[in-house]
C-alpha cells in the first residue's frame, strides 16, 4: 500500500504540528484510510489489529470536530476501553495532538482512582476517555451528561465485549443524542458486535485493514515443548541465557501471573505481574516502571496488557499458548516496533498445543521453528560473553583517574595484574561463580530434523554494567494478617505504597505466613509508615500494624526474611501462640 503522508491529509495546522512533534510522518494503513471518512460525519466501523495506530485514526477528526467557543464546557466526544491503561494512553495521545489547540480539555474517567477528582475534572472536559464501569457510574450521580455528544467511539469493541461490558455499552449508547457520529474499532466481528452495529449505527461504512499488513516480518517466532510440570523452569532458563533488557510474558490467568511472579523473583528475576485483581496505583506504578525501564520482567494477562505501547520491548514469551491467531498477533506485535527487531517464544507442553502453534504459523504466513533448551553450560556461557563485551565497552571508554591510582596502590603492596583483575571481576560479577542448579528440565523431541543452535538473538554489545546500590537500610513491620486470609505478595505491597504514599521499589521482601505478614520497609521511614498503616484494610479485613520485635536495621536484599531466626522473633513478638510457618 503507498503511504499517505500527513502533511498530504489537510490537516489543520495545529494539529499537523502535533503530529510531526509526535515523530509521525507518515500515516498507518488505518490511520489513512479512516480519517477522511471519520472527517465526513458517517458511522465507521473500522476492523484493524491491535498496534495499527487507531488512536490517531480517530483522535485527529474528533479534535478537529470539538467546539472550543461554547459558553459552558459540555462532553462532546466520549471514547470507551477496555481498560484502565488503555484509557490512560488515549487521553495522553489526545493530550499530545491538542496541544497547540487551545480549549481542548481531554480526561481520563476509570475505576480504581478518585471519583471526586474525576468530578471536578468533568466539569470543565469536553473529551472523555473512559471504561464503560466507570463511565456508568458518573451517569448514575449525574455528573456525566452527554445531550451534547457529538462522536461516541467504541476503541476494542470485541474486547469490551469479551470483559462483560455488552450491557453497560447498550446502555451508554441509548443515553447519547441519535444523531451522534458512532465510530466502532474492532479487531474481530463476533456476532454481539454485529448486532450492537445494527442497533446503534446507521449505514456505517465498513473500513477493513488486511491482516497481512500487521508487520510481524521484524520478528523471530520460536517455540519449545516441555512437560506442563517443566513450564516454570523452562521459562527461567530462557531468561537467565538470553537475559533481556525488556520483556512481556503472557499468562492465561490472573493466578498464574502471580504464580509466576513469586517463582521469578524467588529465583533472582526481577519481575512484576499486572491484571485486573491489583490496585490501580499499584498496577499505574508498574506500568510506568516498565515503560521507563525500571522493570525488565512484566508477566500481563491478555486484558491486562492492552495499552502497553512500548517500542523497545526484546522478547514475548507466551508462557501459555494463545486461544486463537488473533491473540497471537496482539501478543507477539508487543514488540518489534518502530522498525526494530524483536523474538517471540512460545512455550507448549503438548502435542496438542504443538499443532495449534504450528496451525498458527500457516495462518500468519510465518516460519515457527523448535528451540533447544538451554542448558546450565549454555546459560553460564552466555553470561560471560556478555560480561567480556561489558568490559571491553569500558576499556573502550574514558576510564577514571581513581581506579588508576587503586591499580597503582595495589601494585606497591605486591599484587600482580592477574590478581588484581581476577579480583575486581569477582566483585563485578559474583553470580558467574555459583554453580547453576541442574533443573531437570526435559524438552519433548519431536520429527522435526535438528533444532536450530542456540545463541543469544542479539550480538549487539551492550550498555556498560551500573554499579550496584548500597544495600538500603531497612526495619522490618509485622501486619496481622496472611495467607489464611488469601493475601499475596502484590496485596501487601499495594496497601503499603498506597496507604503510605512510598514507591514499591522501597520496599524489601516480603514473608507471608498463615495469619501475619512481615515486610521489610526503609527504616527511615519506618514511624511515618506504621503511622499511615493504622487501620489499613487490605482485601476488606482491618489490620494493625507494629515493628517486629528485635527488628535489625541494617538488612540486605538478600536477607532471607523466612529463616528460622526470623521466625522466632515474629513468635516473640505475636506471643508465640501462632503458627508462623513461612508459606
Amino acid at each position: 500500500m503507498t503511504k499517505v503522508l500527513f502533511s498530504e491529509m489537510s490537516l489543520t495546522p495545529k494539529v499537523e504540528r502535533a503530529v510531526s512533534l509526535m515523530g509521525f510522518d507518515s500515516a498507518t494503513p488505518i490511520q489513512s484510510e479512516a480519517i477522511p471518512v471519520i472527517r465526513t460525519g458517517v458511522d465507521v466501523i473500522a476492523r484493524s489489529q491491535t498496534g495499527t495506530g487507531k488512536t490517531l485514526a480517530f483522535a485527529i477528526p474528533a479534535i478537529e470536530r470539538v467546539d472550543t467557543h461554547e459558553e459552558k464546557p459540555t462532553i462532546q466526544v466520549l471514547v470507551l476501553c477496555p481498560t484502565r491503561e488503555l484509557a490512560v494512553q488515549g487521553e495522553e495521545e489526545i493530550r499530545k495532538l491538542a496541544r497547540f489547540k487551545e480549549g481542548i480539555r481531554p480526561i481520563a474517567i476509570y475505576g480504581g482512582a478518585s471519583i471526586e477528582q474525576q468530578c471536578i475534572g468533568l466539569r470543565r472536559a469536553n473529551i472523555v476517555v473512559g471504561t464503560p464501569g466507570r463511565i456508568m457510574d458518573h451517569m448514575r450521580r449525574k455528573t456525566i451528561k452527554l445531550g451534547n455528544l457529538k462522536i461516541i467511539v467504541l476503541d476494542e469493541a470485541d474486547e469490551m465485549l469479551n470483559m462483560g461490558f455488552k450491557e453497560d455499552i447498550e446502555t451508554i449508547l441509548s443515553e447519547t443524542p441519535a444523531e451522534r457520529q458512532t465510530i466502532m474499532f474492532s479487531a474481530t466481528m463476533p456476532p454481539a458486535i454485529m448486532k450492537i452495529t445494527k442497533e446503534f449505527q446507521r449505514d456505517p461504512v465498513l473500513i477493513e485493514i488486511d491482516k497481512s499488513q500487521v508487520t510481524i516480518e521484524n520478528i523471530e517466532q520460536r517455540f519449545i515443548d516441555v512437560p506442563h510440570a517443566n513450564k516454570k523452569e523452562a521459562l527461567l532458563m530462557l531468561l537467565k541465557f538470553y537475559q533481556p533488557k525488556r520483556a512481556i510474558i503472557f499468562c492465561g490467568t490472573k493466578k498464574m501471573t502471580d504464580e509466576l511472579s513469586d517463582f521469578l523473583n524467588g529465583h533472582d528475576v526481577s519481575a512484576e505481574s499486572i491484571h485486573s485483581d491489583i490496585k490501580q496505583t499499584q498496577r499505574t506504578t508498574t506500568m510506568r516502571d516498565f515503560k521507563a525501564g525500571k522493570t525488565t520482567i512484566l508477566i500481563a494477562t491478555d486484558i491486562a496488557a492492552r495499552g502497553i505501547d512500548v517500542s523497545d520491548v526484546e522478547y514475548v514469551i507466551n508462557f501459555d499458548i494463545p486461544p486463537n491467531t488473533e491473540y497471537y498477533v496482539h501478543r507477539i506485535g508487543r514488540t518489534g516496533r518502530a522498525g526494530k527487531d524483536g523474538c517471540s517464544i512460545t512455550i507448549c507442553s503438548s502435542k496438542r498445543e504443538v499443532n495449534e502453534i504450528r496451525q498458527i504459523a500457516v495462518a500468519v504466513k510465518s516460519q515457527i521453528k523448535e528451540l533447544p533448551l538451554p542448558t546450565p553450560e549454555d546459560i553460564t556461557a552466555a553470561s560471560v560473553t556478555k560480561a567480556i563485551s561489558e568490559i571491553e565497552t569500558l576499556i573502550q571508554g574514558e576510564i577514571s583517574p581513581v581506579y588508576t591510582e587503586m591499580l597503582n596502590i595495589l601494585s606497591e603492596k605486591g599484587l600482580t595484574p592477574q590478581n588484581i583483575a581476577e579480583a575486581a571481576l569477582s566483585l563485578c560479577y559474583p553470580d558467574l561463580a555459583k554453580p547453576l542448579s541442574k533443573m531437570p528440565v526435559t524438552q519433548i523431541k519431536h520429527e522435526t530434523g535438528e533444532l536450530q543452535k542456540l545463541e543469544p538473538r542479539s550480538n549487539v554489545k551492550r550498555d556498560a554494567p551500573k554499579p550496584k546500590p548500597h544495600p538500603l537500610d531497612y526495619a522490618i513491620i509485622l501486619i496481622d494478617i496472611g495467607a489464611s486470609s488469601g493475601i499475596k505478595a502484590n496485596h501487601i505491597i499495594g496497601a503499603v505504597t498506597d496507604r503510605t504514599g512510598i514507591s514499591g521499589k522501597e520496599i524489601g521482601k516480603v514473608d507471608i505466613s498463615v495469619d501475619q505478614s512481615l515486610v521489610e520497609v526503609p527504616s527511615q521511614k519506618v514511624d511515618e509508615i506504621l503511622q499511615s498503616m493504622q487501620g489499613c484494610k487490605i482485601c476488606g479485613k482491618m489490620t494493625h500494624s507494629c515493628l517486629l520485635a528485635g527488628s535489625p536495621r541494617k538488612l540486605s536484599r538478600n536477607t532471607n526474611t523466612g529463616s528460622a531466626a526470623k521466625r522466632a522473633n515474629l513468635s516473640k513478638s505475636a506471643g508465640g501462640n501462632r503458627n508462623n510457618k513461612s508459606k
